[in-house]
């Protein structure tokens, strides 16, 4: 049951991200998007953790357990979201340079 709401997740974050990158410019940088999602969700899952704490303090473990399995459904999502591979803009490209250099240098050296 858990990979299948895994699947389920990724298939969700795919479908939002193709979405925002087809109704976007071409200047949108999804790894800095991907950055500032995480940064959130690792702030909302601390909160929900800290709230988890403070109910079990007052004694309310029922609201402790809502708010504790809140932050491991935010934990889940920043697994998936951190495991979605988003190639760096530029990047790709200086590779692909480096690697031409690469093979006409070694092409020089042989001859």
């Amino acid at each position: 049951m858990a990979q299948l709401h895994d699947l389920r997740l990724r298939l969700l974050v795919q479908q939002e991200s193709e979405r925002i990158v087809g109704s976007l410019p071409d200047g949108l940088d999804l790894s800095v998007m991907q950055a500032r999602c995480l940064c959130w969700l690792a702030l909302l899952a601390e909160a929900h953790e800290d709230s988890a704490n403070e109910a079990v303090a007052e004694g309310d473990v029922d609201q402790a357990m809502a708010w504790f399995a809140d932050s491991m459904r935010l934990r889940d999502v920043i697994q998936v979201v951190s495991s979605i591979e988003i190639p760096i803009p530029g990047a790709s490209e200086a590779l692909e340079e480096d690697d031409r250099d690469g093979l006409a240098g070694n092409d020089s050296r042989a001859a």
